[in-house]
């Protein structure tokens, strides 16, 4: 058994992890896709960043930050995710960078066509369909075939491309906000390739659970989030261009601060978060102590399989999410089958059971409860939603 596969196992070690987060007495957490804590270690860190900021004011930032501090932890950044400097930029969250990202790509012509899928985030679906209003483009639409197989997601790709062939860009979900779905991105992006179709993958819930390499996937552009499962502050994500298609993306509304060779010229210019970007060094200490991506996925894969395993079958419950490797994470998603209302499934949960999820709306496979584990639940919170999942049903 692999060494992250057999300590995903391990409940006394991740009770000693789990040890280093404050978290407050109430419900069990299952919904820790929306962010993720920051260990008490980080806090006081960012704590300390708070006060020199607020002390030294700009005299700090002017004569430090800005020249050498900041170009310091931007290094440190790509060489956590394996690339050139030259290809990041910081943004506050992945939403902003895949907004500036899409807005901004220089390639389109009116009469063009760009697609989206029902599981992508709205707030991307709307950047898309903005270009419609804007570009004079078209929105082609598509929604993927449920149950997922890795065959068949691939065929809708491939049949759309060929029935669309003015297509030019589409958006991509890495990880599905909705279900938890891993798209298979190195397949759709080869694909995309040979009918000539750019990507924007949005990475927002991928980086930290899944491991992954920049140039294997074979992905020009996308935006991430550092504050999900890497464990930094909140307002902290970035984008990634790679550095031979920097030209594809014209500086953000005519940004002037950076030369236009500059991928910082591709995001918005104003007063970042300056403290909790001070914070990242020790983050990304913190996150490659654990054994990054892979020890954190597998945690979280082992947990999410603990129950899904246990209900699957069972009647009056539908898993959303396919059970092949390659398509899931620790995200997946459930229905009762018996009750239209999932909201109502999900008071449910919280109110007899003292278990917190959140109702995804927008696929077309219909509404669904996402359950969501974290680095600090345990094997037992599995076993107590699987015990309201089989009375609840």
């Amino acid at each position: 058994m692999p060494d992250n596969t057999r300590r995903a196992r391990d409940e006394a070690f991740w009770q000693t992890f789990a040890d280093r987060y404050d978290v407050q007495p109430g419900p069990v957490n299952l919904e820790n896709g929306y962010f993720g804590r920051m260990s008490r270690t980080v806090i006081e860190e960012y704590q300390r960043n708070i006060e020199l900021i607020n002390t030294s004011n700009s005299v700090y930032v002017r004569q430090r930050f800005e020249q050498h501090d900041n170009l310091d932890i931007r290094a440190q950044l790509a060489e956590q995710i394996g690339v050139r400097a030259q290809s990041v930029a910081f943004t506050r969250n992945a939403t902003e960078g895949l907004q500036s990202l899409i807005r901004n790509y220089n390639r389109l012509q009116p009469g063009d066509q760009v697609l989206i899928c029902d599981l992508e985030y709205d707030t991307v679906k709307g950047a898309m369909r903005w270009l419609a209003r804007h570009r004079g483009v078209e929105v082609i639409e598509i929604a993927h075939s449920h149950p997922a197989s890795f065959d068949s997601l691939l065929e809708t790709y491939r049949e759309t491309f060929v029935r669309h062939p003015k297509l030019k860009l589409m958006a991509l979900t890495h990880v599905t906000h909705r279900t938890g779905l891993v798209m298979p991105v190195q397949a759709i992006a080869a694909l995309a390739r040979e009918h000539g179709v750019d990507i924007i993958l949005d990475g927002a819930h991928a980086l930290g659970q899944i491991e992954f390499d920049f140039e294997a996937l074979g992905i020009a552009f996308a935006g991430y989030n550092l504050h999900k499962w890497i464990g930094a502050p909140l307002t902290l994500g970035f984008i990634y261009i790679a550095p031979q298609r920097l030209a594809d993306i014209d500086p953000d509304m005519g940004e002037m601060h950076y030369p236009v060779n500059d991928i910082r010229a591709r995001t918005s210019y104003s007063t970042p978060n300056i403290p909790a970007l001070m914070t990242l060094p020790l983050v990304f200490e913190e996150h490659r102590s654990l054994g990054g991506a892979p020890a954190k996925g597998a945690r979280l894969n082992y947990l999410r399989n603990l129950w899904v395993s246990a209900v699957r079958h069972l009647p009056g419950i539908e898993v959303m999410t396919p059970d092949d490797q390659r398509l899931y994470c620790g995200i997946t998603a459930l229905r009762f089958t018996r009750h239209d209302d999932q909201q109502a499934m999900a008071e449910r949960l919280l109110n007899e059971f003292n278990l917190f999820t959140v109702v995804r709306n927008g696929a077309a496979c219909g509404p669904c409860i996402r359950i969501t584990p974290g680095l600090t639940t345990t094997a037992g919170d599995m076993q107590l939603l699987t015990r309201a999942l089989n009375e609840l049903r």
